[in-house]
């Protein structure tokens, strides 16, 4: 298999040496594996190919233009969930039709954009949100596209922060209401009704909640029927999880039999949404030690130069990611806390890790960071944007240049030259 090897003496991806990466491209960076990449797409593509499918590659998980374009060539379609994203996946070379438009706040502006571009399905979270497509396709003298997001109260069986198919969350129209919701759709001149659609979260490691989503919208679809309303496809969403602790994971085949089982007596055409499962394990974020601090007996604070502005999944989410040595040391191993360079005490890489106590100046990688690491990304305290690098064939290029303080202040301008700025207000006792 392609990816990342680790070594008593190197760390490699596809061949290529990431110490020599990282001298070159400087830390922190992402590295990616063009071949993971297309070797996991070709893996979930072959598991479902017993029935007619699409996989809509999940934008929200790593929207870098080099990787789209990978997965464009090997015949993705995608899942956008912004205008932004949408822009980007065309810029890519995606067409109108191999896009679906998810989102739970989709403004005028961008309804108004999606449904002139004749998206492939606009997958609309409410009554009142139809009710807005259906005034926008008027107008054009269109019919648009729409999928109708069912919110099935199915606990995903994950970190509560990544749910989105339960009661009390804000995704989708309440599988109580959704057939009524769905024939009044189906009904609007406006609108063309070809799908259902549920995702109920991501990072799921049981096959349990796939199972329940995919038999209740399949059932819902037969109801559907029933009611005269024929679709086109059903819409199971992503949200299959991956190995972050090396653990087993759920296996790809069984996941699809999963679905397959469910949707096949429908006779319906499934989509997919998958982001994580396809690149998370196809990147590393390569980060340099800046500073080693005692705490007390043998803990460390290991200080390096990417927190939670590259990675923000351990901040916000109490992730865990492997934390590798690329050019391993010999000597006892001590208790690392391996944190970021931001001024936030929750701004940590890992914590109680066990490791040959690093030095200034090694490079650590951090494994499975391809999803909702460089999508995620902020300028907080002022850090630019990281590189990423994209391996292929043990070389690498770079599919995005580190950003520069000049891009920062890109959108602030300067007052012009010669006026005076106003001094502050005084402040006013009361």
């Amino acid at each position: 298999m392609a990816g990342f090897s680790f070594t008593a003496t190197a760390g490699t991806c596809d061949g290529a040496d990431l110490a020599l990466v990282a001298r070159t491209e400087g830390t922190p960076l992402y590295v990616y594996s063009r071949a993971s990449i297309e070797q996991r797409y070709r893996a979930l593509d072959a598991a479902l190919a017993a029935h007619p499918h699409r996989i809509h590659y999940a934008l929200k998980a790593n929207s870098t233009r080099g990787l789209l374009e990978i997965l464009m060539a090997a015949g993705a379609g995608v899942d956008a969930n912004s205008g932004g994203e949408i822009a980007v996946a065309r810029r890519a070379g995606f067409a109108p039709d191999d896009i679906v438009f998810t989102g739970v706040g989709k403004s005028a502006a961008e309804l108004e954009a999606a449904v002139a571009a004749d998206l492939h399905a606009i997958n609309a979270e409410s009554a009142g949100e139809l009710e807005r497509i259906d005034r926008i396709a008027q107008a054009r003298g269109v019919r648009a596209r729409v999928a109708v997001r069912v919110n099935p109260d199915i606990d995903a069986a994950s970190h509560p922060g990544i749910s989105t198919g339960g009661r009390g969350h804000k995704f989708g129209v309440p599988i109580d209401d959704a057939r009524r919701v769905c024939r009044e759709a189906a009904a609007r001149p406006g609108l063309r009704l070809v799908g259902v659609h549920a995702h109920v979260g991501s990072q799921m490691t049981r096959l349990d909640p796939v199972r329940r989503t995919a038999s209740t919208v399949a059932a819902f679809a037969g109801a559907l029927r029933d009611d005269g309303v024929a679709l086109e496809h059903l819409d199971l969403g992503g949200g299959l999880g991956i190995s972050y602790d090396g653990a087993p994971a759920v296996d790809v085949g069984d996941y699809a039999r999963t679905l397959l089982g469910a949707v096949a007596p429908t006779g319906l055409r499934l989509l997919v949404e998958p982001g994580r499962w396809i690149v998370g394990p196809t990147a590393v974020l390569l980060t340099t030690v800046v500073d080693v601090k005692p705490q007390s007996g043998d803990r460390h604070f290991v200080v390096v130069d990417a927190g939670m502005s590259e990675l923000m999944r351990p901040a916000l989410y109490d992730a865990y990611h492997r934390i590798a040595p690329v050019a391993p040391r010999t000597g006892p191993y001590a208790t690392c806390d391996v944190v970021g360079p931001l001024c936030e005490t929750t701004d940590v890489v890992g914590l109680g890790r066990r490791m040959v106590l690093p030095e200034v100046g090694d490079l650590l990688a951090v494994l499975d960071a391809g999803a909702y690491g460089s999508a995620m990304a902020s300028n907080y305290n002022r850090h630019p944007l990281p590189a990423e690098a994209l391996v292929d064939g043990g070389d690498w290029r770079l599919v995005r240049r580190r950003q520069t303080v000049d891009d920062l202040l890109a959108c602030e301008p300067a007052a012009p030259a010669g006026e005076v700025l106003p001094r502050a207000l005084p402040r006013v006792s009361r």
